[in-house]
């Protein structure tokens, strides 16, 4: 038998449970939108295309929809016009909680019970219809809230594999509250005389065509009546006209921190983000996804680190650790495993740095990051028996086996600023794939921090895509820009589009130093804007490759208002702060 899926809080599973259906919420997250790409304009949400790829692969055969919004609605047209769904089905709801709309649902309602029993051909039994209700289970005890709009099943596994806390989803239909009541006895209950009995669907054929007349009875009537009002009652969702109920999904005194998940091209859900975080004084992290896997990298970086900032002493000491802890001899070493480059550096018990080195990655993360450990070891004249702890950090952390903690490489540059300047509150970090902005407290914890998206704009692979346009260095075109003549601006921080800018500038005889300026402006002022984000304040410290290039750092120090702290140690950050969390182990 066929699941008859629904995605949406106000959907009546409890009526559609009543005729036999077996029903699921559909949540899962595709590989990509080939065949939805191919219906739909590429631009509509994540969402929305989530469940063109699913009917169009054929994994669904039965959908109840709601009018969410337009996607929603132009998902329905999209999918009837194809043909192919056995059941489709999409409940005009309107967007308050009034009688007018509680009478407009008790008719929607309705007419579903008729579609829906006429397809399944079966009729209505009260019995499952009571059973179904069932009251929501919510968590007491501390734990971490999941807002905002829904969540792929895929994003929220690994939200709550990732916390110290136990986590609830409290997006979309997964904070649903039909069931907190029960329907009254007497609007189940009947027989032919509209007397009250209660019915059983196993009963002779008689009582059978009782209660596939019951949906045409005033009875039926009444409990869709009630039932309207119990699917309209609940904490509203942002598609209502009055969302201020919802203020008790952040209000509840037990939520130790919070995740406030975003759909790409979803407005909804960002206004009420803004308002969360006016009001609330709990960790909060914003992410956005565009309901594929694709970005799961990135956005576990900054899941990780928001766990780390809520639970920055879970440092616990591993079987491999216990093991070698009276064989070492004082020594510890932190990689960063990065996009573009492998950085290791040593620390003795001291925190002295003994040795560094920074190694391009190549083409696997733990082979770049054993070949590094291995020069660092060697320059230092130590054997890897010599190492007390190792923690390693960067996008490559999970690929290497050897180390006996893995950390983000905002925890850990926020932890290698500190060292380096104590003084320092915020810390900008452009990698080769990301750029992250993060504010320390006065103890050099993460206090908040924010990252751009999976997009590469603004990144050092940006910078380094665009100087081999120029046919230059990355050390060339950290000089050029400095005297610059005509203030260019570069419009599109696409890389693509970006690119071809720069085309149309060399065609136009511009001179490289005011190409150069252009594009290190453009790259400023989108960093510039996440400082703004995160809250950033002096001192701001800058880490990374980029932090080299002398053109950036003047133009970014110009956005910001402020001088930049740059240490000889900037490129280093990030493996001196996995070192000192490895001798922290010790």
């Amino acid at each position: 038998m066929n699941k008859t899926y629904y995605i949406c809080k106000y959907s009546p599973i409890e009526l559609l449970k009543a005729f036999g259906g077996e029903c699921e919420n559909f949540n899962h997250m595709p590989d990509g939108f080939d065949l939805a790409d191919q219906v739909a304009h590429p631009n509509i949400c994540g969402f929305g295309k989530t469940l063109l790829e699913a009917v169009m692969e054929g994994k669904i055969k039965e959908l109840v929809l709601v009018s969410c919004c337009d996607t929603i609605r132009s998902v329905y047209d999209i999918l009837l016009e194809s043909g192919k769904l056995d059941f489709l089905y999409i409940l005009d709801v309107l967007h308050c909680d009034s009688a007018c709309s509680r009478e407009r649902m008790a008719a929607q309602l309705k007419g579903l019970a008729k579609a829906y029993g006429k397809y399944k051909g079966t009729a209505f039994d009260p019995s499952a219809f009571a059973a179904a209700f069932q009251a929501p289970e919510k968590i007491a005890e501390p734990h971490i809230a999941v807002l905002g709009a829904r969540m792929g099943q895929e994003l929220f596994e690994m939200t709550n594999r990732s916390m110290p806390l136990p986590v609830e989803n409290d997006t979309c239909v997964h904070n649903r509250s039909v069931g907190s009541a029960v329907p009254p006895a007497e609007l189940l209950s009947y027989n032919e005389a509209g007397n009250h009995k209660t019915s059983d669907p196993k009963n002779s054929d008689k009582e059978n065509r009782i209660q596939d007349s019951f949906i045409l009875t005033e009875q039926f009537d009444r409990l869709m009546d009630w039932y309207a009002g119990e699917i309209l009652g609940q904490i509203p969702c942002m598609r209502m006209m009055d969302p201020t109920g919802r203020k008790k999904l952040y209000n509840d005194p037990s939520i130790a921190g919070i995740i406030y998940h975003t759909v790409k091209f979803c407005d909804f859900y960002s206004f009420e983000y803004a308002d969360i975080k006016s009001h609330t004084s709990v960790p909060l992290l914003k992410i956005e996804s565009d309901y594929t896997i694709q970005s799961s990298g990135q956005l576990l970086t900054r899941l990780e680190a928001f766990a780390e900032s809520i639970q920055p002493e879970g440092l616990e000491e591993t079987d491999k650790r216990k093991e070698r802890r009276n064989m070492g001899k004082g020594y510890f070493a932190g990689i960063d495993s990065g996009s573009t480059s492998t950085d290791v550096v040593i620390l003795n018990k001291d925190h002295e740095i003994v040795t560094s080195i920074i190694l391009p990655t190549g083409a696997g993360a733990a082979i770049g990051a054993e070949r590094a450990l291995s020069e660092a070891l060697q320059k230092a004249g130590l054997q890897r028996e010599d190492i007390d702890a190792l923690v390693t950090t960067g996008y490559g952390r999970t690929a290497i086996k050897s180390g006996d903690k893995s950390i983000t490489e905002i925890t850990c540059h926020a932890r290698g600023a500190h060292f380096l300047d104590s003084q320092v509150r915020t810390v900008i970090d452009i990698g080769g794939q990301d750029s992250k902005v993060i504010r320390l407290d006065e103890n050099g914890a993460v206090a908040n921090f924010v990252m751009n998206d999976k997009c590469a704009a603004g990144t050092g692979r940006f910078l380094e895509m665009m100087a081999r346009t120029m046919e230059m260095d990355l050390d060339q075109m950290s000089e050029c820009g400095l005297e610059f003549k005509e203030d260019i601006t570069i419009s599109s921080m696409c890389t693509v589009f970006a690119e071809s800018e720069v085309v149309s500038l060399i065609a136009q005889n511009k001179a490289t130093d005011d190409i150069v300026h252009g594009l290190n402006k453009a790259v400023a002022v989108k960093t510039a804007a996440l400082a703004k984000r995160v809250g950033g304040e002096e001192k701001y410290m800058m880490t990374g490759g980029v932090s080299k290039n002398k053109g950036l750092v003047k133009t970014l120090e110009e956005k910001l208002g402020t001088k930049l702290v740059i240490s000889e140690k900037a490129q280093l950050c990030g493996a001196l702060g996995a070192a000192l969390f490895a001798a922290d182990m010790a």
